[in-house]
């Protein structure tokens, strides 16, 4: 069995409560994880291009409002 699996197991042993405090915490550390990604990628200035074009297109009058 993989740990995959276990935890699968696991979760499907919760109470609704313990689901839903789960899934808050998962969401939560999930997050995080993404946050510390997305600024390692901006310190290592792999989004650099990406901005530069962005940036170049607002200027050419090219951007829209969201």
């Amino acid at each position: 069995m993989t740990k995959i699996e276990a935890l699968e197991k696991e979760v499907e042993k919760l109470s609704a409560a313990e689901l839903r405090a789960f899934r808050r915490w998962f969401v939560e550390f999930d997050s995080g994880l993404w946050d510390r990604e997305l600024e390692a990628d901006v310190a290592a200035g792999r989004l650099d291009s990406l901005a530069d074009a962005a940036i170049a297109a607002h200027k050419r009058g090219e951007g829209r409002d969201i």
